[in-house]
């Protein structure tokens, strides 16, 4: 349920009002505004009787929000969200082009990409710390040794560092270590993690699950928002279809829903929806032509003998083609890179 107040009610008045809903045991979360001020409740009102709220003389209108998230929802937050990543607005008319190898594997791999990323036009470095494998076998990363390797990347560059976090018990170490702490798509739906998350006021990249729909990615976000934490990326990184000859299905269209049913700025992989290198570059224009607020881009010094995913990263002279096309692209939609 969203309250809808006049213009220019007298902020006194506001909390006056929010006061009186609390008191029907639900919480409120105020979107104040210079031409339209809204009143998210959040929690159980199916005993709130509209009327009464909108017998207030400062109420517009109550509505109800069909869709189960809140703090997500576009209706309680109807200007976009940015965030804020090292002065880079993810979110705002900037793109955010986030780029680096799968996993850490050395101090020249990391340092080295970050460079050539950096210089290709990046403002952002990802990079591999801890991996989750499908294969227990399968190299599962440097681990700590490895976020050391990427603050020496950042200390070279400048460029803000995004890693993947697998366990609750790190949380400390990469809020104090790390730029954006992303939540892999085996992870969207572990719940305790993403309560703790919630509880930090770090940005979160949260990438959508192997074959989670819309509204249950949006939910897992309303887990780490209904802590606290509003600072949400989302990041659509291709779902499990039918289809076997690409590793994911890239769903372009869950950009335009994201963005018709939430403020929170969303990203797509397009290494990942494909595992193929050569459809990097062309789902990377289209998700920029479709309205993205960036990409996350594996790229790879090497690719052939890289430790993780190399058939779907590519070197640093393609991603610097990569980018080009992206800029002209941008442009066109009034986007900028």
């Amino acid at each position: 349920m969203i309250v809808i107040l006049k213009p220019n009610t007298p902020q006194s008045e506001i909390d006056a009002l929010i006061d009186k809903i609390t008191g029907y045991g639900v919480q409120v979360s105020p979107v104040i505004g210079t031409e339209l001020s809204i009143l998210g409740l959040v929690g159980d009102t199916s005993k709130i009787d509209p009327t009464q709220i909108e017998a207030n003389r400062n109420v517009e209108k109550v509505m109800h929000v069909a869709e189960p998230f809140k703090k997500a929802n576009k209706m309680f937050h109807p200007q976009p969200t940015i965030v804020n990543v090292g002065g880079v607005a993810v979110g705002s008319r900037q793109l955010a082009v986030i780029a680096g190898p799968c996993s850490v594997e050395t101090e020249e791999q990391i340092v080295g990409v970050a460079k050539s990323v950096k210089a290709s036009g990046a403002n952002m470095l990802r990079g591999g710390a801890f991996k989750p494998r499908t294969s227990p076998y399968a190299f599962q990363g440097l681990k700590y040794e490895g976020l050391e390797l990427l603050k020496e990347a950042r200390e070279a560059t400048g460029l803000p560092i995004v890693t993947e976090l697998m366990s609750p018990y790190d949380i400390d170490r990469f809020v104090e270590d790390v730029d954006v702490i992303q939540v892999g798509a085996r992870n969207m739906q572990n719940f305790d993690l993403l309560r703790q998350l919630g509880q930090t006021r770090k940005p979160i990249l949260l990438k959508r699950g192997l074959s989670a729909t819309i509204e249950e990615w949006l939910m897992a976000a309303e887990y780490i928002m209904a802590g606290g934490n509003g600072q949400v990326i989302l990041c659509e990184r291709g779902i499990r279809t039918f289809e076997t000859y690409t590793r994911n299905t890239l769903d372009l269209s869950a950009i335009v829903a994201v963005k018709n049913l939430s403020h929170l700025p969303i990203i797509v992989d397009p290494s990942h929806a494909t595992g193929k290198w050569w459809m990097v570059e062309p789902l990377a224009r289209a998700a920029v032509a479709v309205g993205a607020d960036g990409l996350i881009i594996e790229v790879h010094n090497d690719p052939a003998h890289a430790l993780c995913d190399g058939n779907q990263s590519i070197k640093p002279s393609v991603f610097d083609d990569v980018m080009k096309q992206i800029k002209g692209i941008a442009a066109v939609v009034g986007r900028e890179v």
